[in-house]
């Protein structure tokens, strides 16, 4: 692609180049009939006249030599016509510069100062301005009209014109490389954010076990009919660990825990509640979740097919929270919508799928962040599950997760080969965020069957393809 654009680049200069010649062949044209009227002869015309359009073409590419040339060139004229000004009837021919020799050095300094640094194009300005002063003002000459003036200050305007525009391409490319490090960075300080966050959550949930670790430590010489010393002491060190690791985890959720969050849409997010030690929330609060959403102004609707096993306390944590933040898209970008809540309970895992149907009004500003799809991926993958999010064919959204039963385990299982159908992270896992809803209006034409295959390709395996609006 980027080769394709340079070619593009090339062809369209060589239109400007081939401009830029005629422009030289006219100002070598011309000066060479000035010079012939002074008298130089036919030879010293051509070559001064010439010069002075080679160095107009020279410029494109090699700026100071260019501007050497073309100076080399008008001093040359200057001194060879000045022994016919003695004598010459008044008004004098224009000297040292002609119309033409102004004309092509002004354009070679537009093309240096344009091209190269400052310093260097200042220092060509004066150049051109001391050698002046010393061909009119020092050598001098008999009867002419006086062209040493406007030729410096032109030259001037001219310097000052390609340097302005010099600094307006840097500050704008510097801008654009400012903008590519702070999407960058801002990218990286997000991503970094969610996993705070995740860890924040999953910390909280390590914490309780570590407590009841040493609650049984601390229980289980009780139990036991006249315990050994080694027992109470195995015992007595692991209460101790556990204690010990529970105070290091407080003094981690000190720091990462947030004291003001925000929470917009009232719907409990990560690290919100009433009090810092709320315990977090697992998959038997999906109801009240989805009745706060209610009352927030969305229609949904609830389906959960078969039985709930028993899930890990972090499996649990992050089906609510994909759940949670899929809402929250709803009510920021689908307003008015229809959303339907899928919660299926495999034997290797459990399955979301939160649909929503085409807004019903205005979609009001987004106060988040819009970063909720990289924390959802974030989770599903530190489960050894995955998680897509697509547009669906009657304008909606649907976001689909699926977690495995047992966590990272069953992503492990079916690295080492001991559950090859175990779901895993695809790898070419990929997120499509929608630029224009309208523009799915296109697809309503296409064959329903193999509309859906097209986005069951596109996202991947183990995400079931997106089902319409969220209708009841």
């Amino acid at each position: 692609m980027r080769g394709l654009r340079l070619r593009a680049l090339r062809i369209l200069r060589i239109p400007a180049y081939v401009v830029v010649c005629w422009i030289a062949l006219g100002i070598a044209l011309a000066g060479t009939d000035q010079m012939g009227r002074y008298g130089l002869g036919t030879e010293l015309a051509v070559l001064t006249g010439f010069a002075q359009g080679a160095g107009v073409v020279l410029a494109l590419w090699r700026p100071v030599p260019a501007w050497t040339l073309s100076l080399a060139g008008t001093v040359v004229a200057a001194v060879a016509a000045r022994p016919t000004l003695v004598g010459h009837p008044l008004p004098g021919p224009d000297w040292p510069w002609s119309v033409a020799e102004i004309l092509a050095h002004a354009f070679v300094l537009l093309l240096l100062a344009l091209r190269a640094r400052l310093r260097v194009a200042l220092a060509a300005l004066t150049a051109t301005a001391v050698t002046t002063w010393v061909v009119q003002g020092l050598i001098g000459g008999a009867t002419y009209t006086s062209t040493g003036v406007t030729a410096v200050a032109i030259c001037g305007v001219v310097v000052l014109v390609g340097t302005a525009f010099r600094g307006l391409g840097e500050a704008r490319t510097q801008l654009v490389e400012q903008e590519t490090i702070t999407a960058e960075e801002r990218g990286r300080r997000t991503l970094l954010e969610e996993r705070n966050r995740i860890a924040r959550e999953l910390h909280d949930v390590v914490a309780h076990h570590m407590s009841v670790i040493s609650i049984q430590a601390q229980v289980a010489p009780h139990l036991v009919e006249n315990p050994s010393e080694e027992l109470k002491e195995n015992l007595a060190g692991i209460r101790n660990n556990a204690l010990e690791a529970l105070a290091e985890l407080r003094r981690v959720l000190g720091v990462l825990r947030s004291e003001n969050p925000e929470d917009p849409y009232g719907l409990g997010a990560a690290g919100t509640g009433a009090a810092p030690d709320t315990p977090q929330p697992t998959l038997d609060r999906l109801d009240a979740l989805m009745e706060n959403t209610r009352a927030a102004g969305l229609d949904v609707v609830a389906t959960v097919e078969g039985e709930a096993p028993v899930y890990p306390p972090g499996v649990q944590l992050s089906a609510y929270r994909i759940v949670q933040e899929a809402l929250s898209n709803a009510l920021r970008h689908a307003p008015g919508s229809q959303v339907r809540v899928e919660v299926t309970h495999h034997a290797r895992g459990l399955y979301l799928e939160v649909t929503n149907s085409r807004p019903r009004g205005p979609v009001p500003s987004s106060p988040g962040a819009g970063h909720g799809l990289l924390g959802m991926r974030e989770r599903a993958v530190m489960l050894g599950g995955h998680v897509s999010a697509y547009p669906t064919l009657h304008g909606g959204f649907a976001v689909s997760a699926f977690l495995p039963r047992d966590g990272v385990d069953a992503l492990d299982a079916s690295r080492s080969g001991e559950d090859s159908a175990a779901p895993g992270t695809p790898e070419d896992l990929e997120l499509v965020f929608p630029d224009d809803m309208d523009d799915m209006d296109d697809m309503d034409d296409m064959d329903d069957m193999d509309a859906m295959d097209d986005v069951r390709d596109a996202h991947g395996a183990g995400a079931r393809p997106p089902t319409g609006e969220g209708s009841t």
